[in-house]
């Protein structure tokens, strides 16, 4: 049942993989109304949102215009959410438009630099508007994160595997470049080297992220997101491994961000700062 306090949402990137499964979890929703679908493929410009996504019709047409939605929600009652998983290259002009517009934006695109990041943050500040970036919407994620912090105050070595579908236009995933920040953020550097190492393949040893810490990027058909933080000390191997079959994993953490980003003033990045 719709309310004067039901959540507008809109889904940009409405029929990729993720944008479907938004899609569906929205309008499922009792809190949420779904007012709009965005999406570049001109073969479903005008098509029903809720047909593309696989949930029956909606009477929502998908259109290719994200400036001409936003402007559209703007004339909702209550403030507006917009969900983002497009491309790397779209993203911050995105986000950037939604701030401008009044329209929180809740990313789950990953590819932005640090840089663009800080620019959005300070933008979304002088907007007093909220801004979630979410690197993995998974809760599955954030306690694999959490105890990776708690076993890094017993090991020194470690390295991250992550192996994602051929599909994945960045790398390494933001999820993986986050792990890294969580335990560079301990006030310890990993990884003390043993030997002068070096790489006949450039690349071999992986991208080396924060305090000596090295990721590994897979891109495979048949994988959808998977990561592992491998722990080495003397004599044992510690692997925590995190493993998604089914997009819909992610639905709950999206469904708390739309939620949790009507209340912010500013940029937030990362799901373990909503929980």
């Amino acid at each position: 049942m719709m309310s004067d306090q039901t959540i507008p949402v809109i889904v940009n990137g409405a029929a990729g993989k993720m944008g479907k499964e938004v899609v569906k979890a929205v309008s499922q929703a009792e809190d949420m109304k779904l007012i709009g679908g965005v999406d570049l493929n001109p073969d479903r410009n005008g098509q029903d949102v809720g047909e593309v996504a696989g949930c029956g019709p909606l009477e929502v047409p998908i259109l290719n215009q994200l400036e001409s939605m936003l402007a559209y929600a703007t004339q909702e009652r209550q403030l507006g959410v917009m969900v983002d998983f497009t491309h790397p290259d779209s993203v911050y002009d995105n986000v950037r438009s939604a701030i401008a517009y009044g329209i929180r934006p809740v990313v789950g695109t990953t590819g932005l630099s640090p840089q663009q990041l800080q620019e959005l943050a300070e933008f979304a500040d002088k907007a007093s508007t909220g801004c979630l970036v979410i690197p993995n919407f998974s809760i599955g994620m954030v306690l694999l994160q959490q105890a990776a912090i708690q076993a890094s105050k017993y090991f020194d070595h470690v390295e991250i595997i992550e192996l994602h579908h051929d599909q994945k236009a960045d790398a390494p995933s933001g999820t993986a470049i986050k792990t890294a920040q969580l335990l560079g953020e301990l006030g310890k550097s990993y990884n003390p080297p043993k030997v002068n190492e070096k790489e006949h393949l450039a690349g071999a040893r992986g991208a080396s992220a924060d305090e000596g810490i090295r990721i590994h990027s897979v891109r495979l058909p048949g994988l959808i997101a998977h990561q592992e933080i491998l722990f080495g000390s003397p004599g044992e191997l510690y692997t925590l491994r995190h493993d998604t079959s089914d997009r819909l994993c992610y639905m709950p953490g999206v469904l708390l961000a739309i939620r949790k980003v009507l209340q912010l003033k500013t940029l937030v990045y990362g799901l373990e700062k909503i929980l």
